[in-house]
């Protein structure tokens, strides 16, 4: 199986202290770093989970990456800010017009609406292969009519849902936290877990789904395995993949 990922990366990195007091200065905890860890997310992380599942990928992405860095209380994982590096730096992508569609089983989408892809540049991917798994932070509308399918959670759909055909709607996963998802008028529940960070779940979930689309053909049984991979990640701290 091989999948091009197409969208932002960043690097996610998790400082990690204790805090034990507050500042003198202002009612805000102060923070003593201890350790941290990082790795690549967005396009990156939904491009490292399809690999673990098997998967040959190719990724395109911004040249500079974001960098989202999470304070966190080490004791009792609480986050205190996160700080975000290079939101404006990101170019749009230039070699779309450039790629061999044929060679891919399935097309990733991740954007993160931060510059990278237009909704033109979605149309054209829609148009141009039968399997087009769309992630987007942008409001969903016509643009990405050809897609296989198109995955927002709650929030986002409540922001889309005034702005598309009817036609759109059985394309739509609605991803729904600890309520699973909603697709086509049927509910997808999940397992209860200890969640310890949500951050990249949804990038498990669409690597998850799409792997096990193309592997059986099914969008029923990919969204159970989805929820199942998106259920494990979410009980680790920071973001990390299947």
């Amino acid at each position: 199986m091989k999948v091009l990922v197409i969208g932002e990366t960043c690097i996610d990195k998790y400082i990690y202290g204790k805090a034990e007091r507050l500042s003198p200065d202002a009612p805000v905890p102060v923070l003593i770093p201890e350790y941290e860890t990082e790795n690549e997310g967005m396009a990156a992380n939904v491009a490292r989970n399809l690999k673990s599942l098997g998967a040959q990928v190719d990724l395109i992405s911004n040249i500079s990456p974001l960098i989202k860095t999470r304070y966190v209380d080490d004791k009792t994982n609480h986050m205190f800010m996160r700080l975000d590096e290079g939101e404006f730096d990101v170019s749009r992508c230039n070699e779309i017009c450039l790629l061999d569609w044929a060679q891919y089983d399935a097309i990733i989408i991740s954007d993160y609406c931060k510059g990278f892809l237009t909704e033109e540049d979605i149309t054209v991917i829609c148009e141009n292969h039968p399997k087009v798994f769309v992630d987007t932070k942008k409001i969903i509308g016509d643009y990405c009519k050809d897609a296989l399918i198109i995955k927002i959670n709650e929030q986002e759909w409540k922001n889309s849902k005034d702005y598309y055909e009817e036609s759109i709607k059985s394309k739509l996963i609605i991803t729904l936290g600890k309520n699973g998802c909603d697709y086509r008028g049927k509910n997808f529940s999940v397992k209860d877990v200890p969640v310890k960070d949500q951050t990249g779940a949804g990038d498990t979930f669409i690597a998850a789904l799409c792997w096990s689309y193309i592997t059986n053909k099914n969008m029923e049984v990919a969204i159970i395995f989805a929820n199942e991979c998106a259920g494990k990640v979410v009980t680790t701290r920071g973001v990390t993949s299947i």
